[in-house]
């Protein structure tokens, strides 16, 4: 699943490569999480000027003129991928033709990506806009596990599976941690990892994929892999499950309970 790196380096992306251009056609293949007819869709968008693409939590959103807005969550294997003109990729969900004849599609073996007319604004932060008053207020009230904490959407929108393991690594804390009894010298470190982890992920994503959109990237996590064995310092990783996910942690990492 895309997480908010690889979705903040799509977003960045999309924008440098479709900013003003005219979007001339929207081919919808499967229509079936759509919440308007394909009719209506097509009407809101086709015609109007892509003006940004950016990041809210786990999703997408396609900021058009006439204030028109599609929010996309490409779920657990949903991907976006360059196109030229009429070209319909395997799997194609949604297709988006702009002007001399250059596009992108989104594809899912699963059917399952999920594109939104107008969704509805969220209160819920950013896990990138967290203030450090409001997470440690999180932890204080709360006896969940604090992988699943920082999984939580509804309570900060964009860490997953893969990077929530990341910055628990990061910050020394086991993901199988009581939030609220983790003490304040660890809640200031997990803070910090969740900036440090989430910005630097950023930045290597941007690199590796320069203009092209070249999908989810993971060979430069420190744990969250299936080929690592060991981490740099030679800690062995273990995997165990946490509400259905696969978990990667070592024992050096502090439990809190």
């Amino acid at each position: 699943m895309a997480e908010l790196p690889d979705l903040t380096v799509f977003a960045n992306i999309l924008t440098r490569k479709f900013h003003d251009k005219t979007l001339n056609k929207i081919d919808i293949t499967v229509a079936k999480k759509l919440n308007v007819s394909p009719a209506e869709l097509k009407w809101a968008l086709e015609g109007h000027q892509l003006l940004a693409v950016k990041r809210a939590g786990k999703t997408l959103q396609f900021h058009f003129s006439g204030e028109q807005v599609l929010g996309l969550h490409l779920m657990l294997r949903g991907e976006l991928v360059a196109i030229q003109h009429e070209e319909v990729p395997r799997f194609q969900i949604l297709a988006f033709h702009f002007e001399k004849g250059e596009g992108f599609a989104v594809i899912d073996l699963q059917k399952q990506a999920t594109p939104t007319l107008q969704p509805a604004a969220v209160a819920v932060p950013d896990a990138l806009a967290l203030s450090k008053e409001y997470f440690s207020s999180l932890l204080s009230k709360k006896r969940t596990v604090i992988k699943t904490l920082l999984m939580d959407q509804k309570l900060m929108r964009g860490i997953g599976n893969s990077y929530a393991d990341e910055i628990l690594y990061n910050a020394g804390v086991s993901p199988f941690s009581t939030a609220n009894a983790i003490p304040a010298p660890y809640i200031d470190r997990l803070f910090n990892s969740i900036n440090e982890v989430l910005k630097s992920a950023i930045k290597q994503i941007e690199a590796a994929n320069g203009d092209e959109l070249k999908g989810e990237l993971k060979d430069f996590m420190n744990i969250h892999s299936r080929i690592l064995k060991k981490t740099s310092k030679g800690e062995e990783i273990k995997t165990e499950k946490i509400g259905g996910r696969t978990t990667y942690y070592t024992d050096e990492q502090q439990l809190f309970l």
